[in-house]
């Protein structure tokens, strides 16, 4: 009872409070405020740019570059998640935790390397 007893959690609860706010508020808003015209091309499926058919073609294939894509960005995305704390925390980790936090960043830049020298940055 340590944690609740000095109001700890008050600013955090107090910032999802404003978080969840701000999240109903948005939906709500757009939902009341935006426009209500309602066509044929809003109301069929949206395939990135691509013109949406019923049957994909090449028998239902998907390109491999949008499943690339997402890996790219969950692993840049982990990244930045655990340089974070790395980084608050550097001064108290000492040396180990910097050949670890080294390592981790090469390997995700060999990721990166092959990538880029895949092709898998550019687009079409």
């Amino acid at each position: 009872m340590n944690g609740l007893t000095n109001y700890s959690y008050l600013p955090l609860l107090f910032f999802a409070g404003i978080g969840a706010f701000f999240a109903v508020f948005s939906v709500v808003a757009g939902a009341l405020a935006g426009p209500k015209r309602y066509n044929r091309a809003k109301v069929e499926a949206y395939e990135c740019g691509i013109q949406p058919s019923p049957h994909a073609e090449g028998g239902g294939r998907v390109p491999i570059k949008y499943y690339l894509t997402a890996m790219l960005f969950i692993i840049f995305d982990i990244e930045s998640v655990f340089l974070y704390p790395f980084a608050v925390a550097f001064d108290q980790l000492g040396l180990f935790a910097l050949i670890e936090m080294v390592l981790f960043i090469t390997t995700v830049f060999v990721a990166y390397a092959y990538v880029w020298r895949r092709g898998g940055l550019e687009w079409d």
